[in-house]
């Protein structure tokens, strides 16, 4: 009798075991679920991660008007979002995670180049006030570019239309700032010894880039139609260095010299990046190519 007891407590445990395995498992689901939940990719999968509920993933075809800006990155959007999510979203993987950390990190690599130069580099070359001037003004020119296209692209995804132009715009306004740090020093030293031409574009800069400010005013600047206008602007801003390049090896006594020998290769290899990042940035390479729906990709 104790014997058949014994089999029979074995065998109504074994029948038990896999409910209680369920009902463990669904605890254990349940928990996760209180600290995890699932972010939709477009209409392909869910991804189960630690980050704050009320973020998705949108198609192209599911994001706002404001957003579409390029129809071969299919997925990964993030859209309609509060303030707070869109802070939020900083840890989370889209097609914007390339761009705001490149330009976060860009910005701590100036900011740290700056404190380096500032209390090392200038003071044992004996460097003037001017020079810690000109040298402050560059890296801080571009420091506040590099923060201006890290709010951009953190921010452009909030629900409203009214806060993702006032970002787009000063995310433009960063780019003409960053410009206008690499006038400066390079004006500054170019025509160091010529104080008419130094001041001449200096000031020919600085209104340009006043007349870039004062475009963003036009209700229309930041709508798509506009959108080649104002790649034909920042162009122009920029190419207008080879004005004062061509001057200044001009008044050095040309190509021959060994000081433009030394520097104008730099000022040809600066442009030559610039102008492949332009191409690949205007015929949307590599995406055009390659729009995978379910790989992130990087978005200009």
């Amino acid at each position: 009798m104790i014997a058949w007891l014994r089999s029979s407590g074995r065998a109504l445990s074994s029948l038990t075991t896999p409910n209680k395995l369920s009902s463990n498992f669904n605890n254990m689901h349940q928990k996760t679920q209180k600290s995890t939940h699932s972010i939709e990719l477009g209409s392909y999968q869910y991804w189960p991660v630690l980050v704050p509920r009320g973020i998705r993933l949108y198609t192209y075809e599911q994001i706002p008007v404001y957003l579409k800006d390029n129809p071969y990155i299919t997925d990964g959007y993030r859209a309609y979002l509060p303030t707070r999510l869109c802070l939020k979203s900083l840890f989370i993987l889209s097609n914007e995670t390339v761009n705001i950390w490149s330009h976060l990190l860009g910005f701590f690599l100036f900011f740290s180049l700056g404190l380096y130069d500032l209390m090392f580099v200038l003071p044992l070359a004996s460097a003037s006030k001017e020079d810690f001037v000109i040298c402050s003004i560059s890296l801080f020119c571009f420091q506040v570019c590099m923060l201006c296209s890290t709010g951009y692209h953190l921010f452009c995804c909030h629900r409203s239309e009214k806060t993702n132009r006032r970002w787009m715009a000063l995310d433009y306004a960063g780019i003409s700032i960053g410009i206008l740090g690499c006038y400066v020093s390079g004006v500054f030293y170019a025509f160091y010894c010529n104080n008419y031409w130094r001041q001449m574009y200096l000031i020919i800069v600085l209104a340009m880039i006043l007349a870039v400010f004062f475009a963003q005013i036009h209700p229309s600047y930041f709508t798509q139609p506009w959108h080649r206008l104002r790649s034909v602007i920042f162009c122009s801003v920029s190419g207008y260095g080879v004005i004062p390049t061509i001057h200044w090896i001009w008044i050095n006594g040309g190509f021959g010299a060994s000081i433009v020998q030394e520097f104008a290769p730099r000022v040809v290899v600066m442009y030559l990046i610039a102008a492949v990042a332009f191409l690949f940035y205007i015929s949307k390479v590599p995406e055009r190519y390659f729009p995978d729906p379910t790989t992130f990709r990087h978005c200009p």
